[in-house]
């Protein structure tokens, strides 16, 4: 089974000034991800600003990122829809291409029914066998939550490998893990939840805070698996502000502000999204500088 290790980075999709996809800045902070902490890149997912881009802008950027980063991590392609028919067909053009998996977001916006959820996510799994899914759970977006009863009949197929639990709900990610295989891989879908769900058998986190502080992350993670506890909890304390402070505002808005503090040329986010105000700006400044991350 692969392994997608414990740190997986959910990776800003850079622009230039005109609005277009920056491949040359997503290829260097690939590189500089992997380099820091990170284990797998999702690239096009929510951070990435999926909805906003394009199939073709989606399969080069799937290019780009798997030649920045070669063997040193995996990358998993983000293929969700709320169309069955298109998710199949991107996931199959992913799988061409040479990612590792794909992440496969719960259908948003038509609300499917908890069985048309399972016949969703297995046609997807039937079309692709030979490529590993990472199922993704975030309610508060897709308005539908898949339930855990859902999920341990979707972790029976062989290539549904896992999921990104970003419901928020400790007891459904605890249900999901008492009644799956040890095998099947739970990861938080917030870094705030990161430290709690690792106690509920949680493998690691989608991350978005990984863009700057992913070795800390990390160390986080392996102190709390080598039962160092107390060293884990001070880790997850010491940067929970600046996981709050990632989510002042819709993500990716923050965190594209928090790379062009540091240097990035990632430019702005695509419309309907906007840049963030002075307010969030600012608060987000003083995090980093507290953390000496600027």
């Amino acid at each position: 089974m692969v392994d997608f290790g414990t740190i997986v980075t959910a990776m800003i999709t850079p622009f230039n000034t005109d609005g277009s996809v920056n491949y040359d800045v997503a290829g260097k902070l690939a590189a500089h991800l992997v380099n820091n902490g990170t284990d797998t890149i999702v690239v096009c997912g929510t951070t990435g600003e999926s909805p906003t881009l394009t199939w073709d802008e989606e399969y080069q950027l799937f290019v780009e990122v798997l030649q920045a980063v070669g063997s040193k991590a995996k990358v998993i392609a983000g293929c969700g829809s709320n169309s069955t028919k298109e998710a199949i067909a991107a996931t199959e053009k992913a799988a061409k291409i040479g990612v590792h998996g794909c992440l496969q977001v719960v259908p948003y916006y038509n609300k499917p029914p908890q069985a048309g959820l399972y016949q969703h996510f297995g046609a997807i799994a039937k079309a692709c066998p030979d490529l590993p899914i990472l199922l993704y759970n975030i309610p508060g977006r897709t308005g539908q939550n898949l339930n855990p009863e859902t999920v341990v009949q979707l972790a029976q197929i062989d290539n549904i490998v896992g999921i990104k639990e970003a419901s928020g709900n400790l007891d459904q990610a605890s249900e999901i893990r008492r009644l799956t295989p040890e095998e099947f891989q739970i990861y938080a879908g917030d870094d705030s939840l990161t430290l709690p769900l690792l106690a509920v058998g949680a493998k690691g986190v989608v991350s978005v805070a990984s863009h700057l502080v992913g070795n800390q992350l990390k160390q986080m993670i392996e102190s709390f698996n080598m039962g160092k506890i107390h060293l884990a909890t001070e880790i997850h304390l010491q940067l929970f502000p600046l996981f709050k402070a990632l989510f002042l505002t819709t993500n990716p808005i923050p965190i594209k502000q928090a790379l062009k503090l540091q240097g990035w040329e990632v430019g702005s986010v695509r419309p309907p999204l906007f840049e963030a105000d002075a307010e969030i700006c600012q608060k987000l400044e003083a995090v980093m500088n507290k953390l000496s991350l600027i």
